[in-house]
């Protein structure tokens, strides 16, 4: 079997009881431009294991309970003038079938999906040596980022030096009528825009982002992948599927999964499922409710189909071969021959398990690669124009 489709753990062996199914694709269904006739073998993950509870935590003091709902409420406002910009049609929206249909009239090698929601500036260095990650190991694909600030100049300025070398990219403002009409959120998306449905205080990008991706991948099959999220190898051979993040120790059942990389084929019936759990459960005001948990919630629901649900589970090194909270330390360069041997074993670890490692920026996008570390070896194996200096922190 593959390394890749092996068992990894962060620094713990594999649990005995995980156990090792040959899940066999057709060729039914859209290109995704990776191979549909192939047997790949993987780790599967069978039974759905519900989180132990957290310890409960300490009672917060009045005046933090006080700033804690402020937040709440100003990111609430903030949230309800986004929505309508988000939202309405515009010229560019109204081009968006259009432009996406100009990006794959050609047959591409590979179809990805992108969303931004953010401000233009925010897309920096970091999401554009993912974009080279991408097409360092998919020379062939077509790459469409859904975002109405990188749908302009300055973002075509950004992806200026893919373009000039002929690569397929191109980044058209989200049309959301368009992408939902005909799913179970197609009601849900009048409602928000007649006013009916809160938008809640979790960053309302964050949230479009989770239904964007789904809608995206519902009408055009392929793969999304997030922006913190660099690529180390082909993603040759995955169909309809899914990364999970966490496993159960004891069991090596998946635990959780993550939607920040997913590979479907176009209409695909599970696809819809998330979609109308989007919907019907949205809450704007809980992190993680529609999208990471959400993907966890309708997979848990739906595991009694067992094959005839067609999705693989890669196991947690796919794609988050590291915690969250430990992601920090992959971005330090070593400091002594023991740091430097700890690097070069982590760095053979996940390049030879993983098809791509999360960076988590939520928790690092503050942090600069230094030259020698984790990361900034593994993105100077991955980069497309390596220009590297222009990237890593100099020591």
């Amino acid at each position: 079997m593959d390394r890749t489709m092996q068992a990894f753990h962060a620094s713990t062996p594999p649990p005995p009881s995980v156990r090792n199914a040959t899940v066999t694709t057709s060729s039914s269904g859209a290109s995704l431009g990776v191979s549909t006739d192939k047997t790949v073998q993987v780790q599967a993950f069978h039974a759905s294991v519900a989180a132990a509870p957290p310890p409960p935590l300490p009672a917060a003091p009045a005046s933090a309970l006080t700033i804690s709902r402020n937040s709440k409420k100003v990111s609430a406002k903030r949230n309800k003038s986004l929505l309508k910009l988000l939202l309405r049609s515009t010229p560019q929206t109204r081009r968006f079938a259009a432009r996406a249909d100009e990006l794959f009239a050609a047959p591409c090698a590979d179809r990805f999906f992108m969303t931004w929601l953010s401000p233009l500036a925010q897309f920096g260095r970091r999401e554009l040596l993912v974009l080279e990650s991408l097409f360092r190991w998919h020379r062939g694909a077509c790459l469409l980022v859904a975002s109405d600030t990188m749908d302009s100049a300055g973002g075509r300025d950004r992806l200026r030096p893919f373009l000039d070398r002929g690569l397929r990219v191109a980044a058209a403002s989200p049309d959301f009528t368009y992408l939902l009409n005909g799913t179970p959120a197609e009601a849900w998306l009048g409602a928000v825009q007649r006013g009916g449905v809160s938008p809640g205080s979790v960053p309302l990008g964050q949230n479009l982002s989770n239904l964007l991706r789904l809608a995206l991948l519902y009408r055009y099959g392929g793969v999304y992948l997030d922006a913190d999220v660099v690529v180390l190898r082909p993603f040759s051979g995955l169909r309809n599927a899914i990364g999970a993040q966490a496993v159960d120790e004891a069991t090596g059942d998946w635990r959780r999964l993550n939607n920040a990389v997913m590979v479907f084929d176009r209409a695909h019936p599970l696809l819809r499922e998330f979609i109308a759990e989007f919907a019907a459960a949205f809450d704007g005001s809980k992190w993680g409710h529609n999208g990471p948990y959400l993907v966890s919630r309708v997979a848990a629901r739906l595991r009694h189909r067992g094959p005839g649900l067609n999705l693989t589970v890669l196991p947690p090194r796919a794609f988050y071969p590291v915690h969250w909270s430990k992601i920090g330390g992959l971005f330090v360069a070593p400091k002594d021959r023991k740091g430097e041997r700890w690097v070069k074993a982590k760095v053979e670890n996940i390049r030879g398990e993983s098809f791509g490692i999360h960076l988590w920026n939520r928790e690092s996008r503050r942090l600069e690669m230094e030259e020698g570390s984790v990361i900034g070896r593994l993105i100077s194996d991955s980069c497309l124009f390596c220009n590297s200096s222009m990237f890593v922190k100099q020591e």
